[in-house]
């Protein structure tokens, strides 16, 4: 019985990870001197920017300038969901602060 809970557990396990996303959103503010921007990273591109907001600033910083992905709040299939909007330029001169940013809706990959 319990070689049978294990295989079933293990079997669960197996159609999560195939059910996840390849590239997984993590989303940041950035605020900067007029307003405030939610911008999403998937994996490869964060891993790339260094990894946490440390790096994305950094980033910013030593570039001058980077696209990256808006995000904001929308509906889809009557669901209420974090989507992209469009790539956006980020300009270290009005680029203050990146934070993590945190919310309960499901978040829509980008291209």
């Amino acid at each position: 019985m319990r070689s049978a809970r294990l295989v079933g557990a293990a079997l669960a396990a197996a159609a999560f990870v195939t059910l996840a996303p390849a590239s997984a959103e993590t989303l940041f503010k950035i605020i900067t001197v007029r307003d405030d921007v939610v911008i999403g990273l998937n994996d490869a591109e964060l891993k790339e920017l260094g990894g946490d907001a440390g790096g994305i600033a950094r980033a910013i910083a030593a570039k001058g300038s980077l696209a990256l992905w808006q995000y904001e709040r929308s509906f889809k299939d009557g669901e209420r969901v974090i989507a992209p909007l469009a790539k956006v330029g980020m300009l270290a001169a009005s680029s203050l602060r990146v934070e993590p940013y945190s919310q309960p809706f499901k978040v829509l990959p980008h291209e």
